[in-house]
């Protein structure tokens, strides 16, 4: 219907419903039908590019397919007419730009369109110039931090449909995030509705297994908490001063520096330069995960654990090794993602240690029956991609999430924030409006106060 029309859409399927085959077929239908006279442009993060190389192989054959990757891939422009299917990535971007913007494709796909979320960005302003007969976005999360976002992806499939910045933010933002006008938020829920194909896996995929949520809460050592509470007390009062100072739009830096060496106290002050810790190494957290992790380990499960701290998997890395435990590692840095993944998947390898940044989309780990957050994100989209690359399509085993919280701390208002932010999506492309928000100056008082 959408191509019918020259409409731009999202395909916003929840993770591991198939996004990229569902679009591989719609491309083999159009070549079918005799439309793919030009070829297709998707354009994804560099960590799916191998996956959607691999899909295109194994369920669309008859696709001719150009990868736009490395350093050989200037000897390859001169084929970009010649491909159905021409695959490249964001970073590549800005590089490319002459040869890409050159052609004319017949159809322009994001995938993990979430990558153009803020629309003064570089690659936001390249991908509006690529010339294309149908736009699609791919994105589980068309919306993660505020409804800004969602108006960049409208922006660059349907431009005009939700007006310029200026007024979307009158008519819509403002009034949803600042006011919680239910009226406004159901408006702009019919309005994207037609735009938006989104499914969930419990109306499609009704095979799946249970997903089992664990949150455990663990609470500090006397050490820990005093040195909790010090932190604490030390930059509220200088983060009110330089709110004071600075007001509260400039201060956000500080603020988050504040709230980041909280939460690095709550995971292992270890990850605090040692004039801050001031000798306090022990965690309450890092103990209980390695009681945990020989248990789980014992029992026979395969096990995902995810960190927003690549200093932290490090710690855990080192602790793992002196239990014997047989382990892969994947954050930012890590080279032969693919062979890592393929080693956890094929082999009997019980642990796999992964950046929620690196590891939280475009990874297919459904060995896994157990999924563990070491420490809670403020985006609840993010952890839930992640548990989704054990929780999908080809799974056949129950999966267990577990949330290590630590109690009394901002660990647990992070929790508190994430349901807001999943209400906020939930009412706007979900089954019924809700009432947004964002975070506000009172929100960090709330953070940095003390807990009750």
């Amino acid at each position: 219907f959408l191509r019918q029309y020259h409409f731009g859409g999202v395909l916003a399927d929840d993770m591991g419903l198939g996004k990229t085959v569902q679009t591989l077929a719609h491309l083999v239908l159009e070549k079918t039908a005799g439309r793919l006279l030009n070829p297709a442009l998707i354009i994804a993060p560099t960590s799916v590019i191998g996956n959607w190389r691999n899909e295109t192989m194994k369920f669309a054959p008859n696709l001719k397919i150009l990868t736009l990757q490395g350093a050989r891939r200037k000897l390859l422009f001169d084929q970009i007419s010649d491909a159905d299917v021409i695959l490249t990535t964001y970073p590549l971007l800005n590089f490319d730009q002459e040869h890409l913007l050159a052609h004319e494709y017949y159809m322009l796909i994001l995938d993990e369109a979430q990558n153009i979320k803020n629309s003064r960005s570089q690659v936001s302003q390249i991908v509006r110039r690529i010339k294309a007969q149908h736009r699609l976005c791919l994105t589980g999360t068309p919306m993660e931090n505020h409804l800004g976002e969602l108006w960049s992806l409208f922006d660059f499939l349907q431009p005009g449909l939700l007006g310029d910045l200026r007024s979307f933010k009158r008519i819509y933002r403002n009034p949803i995030e600042r006011e919680g006008n239910d009226i406004r938020a159901q408006g702009l829920s019919k309005r994207i509705a037609p735009f938006i194909l989104r499914r969930s896996k419990e109306a499609v995929a009704t095979e799946l297994p249970a997903k089992t949520e664990i949150l455990r809460k663990i609470s500090m050592g006397e050490d820990q908490r005093d040195l909790y509470d010090s932190i604490r007390l030390t930059m509220h009062k200088q983060i009110r001063e330089v709110i004071k100072q600075q007001g509260f739009a400039r201060s956000q830096i500080a603020v988050l520096d504040a709230l980041l060496k909280l939460r690095q106290v709550c995971c292992d002050p270890r990850l605090l330069e040692p004039r801050i810790h001031n000798g306090v190494t022990q965690s309450a957290k890092f103990e209980a995960l390695m009681t945990m992790l020989p248990v789980l380990v014992e029992e026979g499960r395969r096990i995902l654990l995810f960190s927003q701290f690549t200093s932290m998997l490090t710690l855990i890395e080192e602790a793992v090794v002196d239990l014997g435990i047989a382990y892969v590692k994947l954050t930012g840095k890590s080279r032969g993602r693919t062979a890592l993944v393929e080693q956890y998947q094929t082999g009997t390898i019980p642990l796999f240690l992964i950046s929620l940044k690196a590891g939280g989309t475009g990874l297919n780990l459904t060995k896994a029956d157990t999924v563990i957050h070491y420490d809670p994100w403020w985006n609840p989209a993010a952890e839930n991609q992640a548990t989704d690359r054990a929780h999908r399509i080809g799974q056949d085993k129950p999966v267990f999430v577990y949330k290590l919280v630590t109690e009394a701390t901002v660990e647990e208002k992070i929790l508190r924030l994430q349901k807001r932010k999943a209400d906020l999506a939930a009412g706007i492309y979900g089954a019924k409006a809700g009432s947004p928000t964002r975070l506000t100056q009172e929100d960090f008082e709330h953070l940095l106060g003390p807990s009750t």
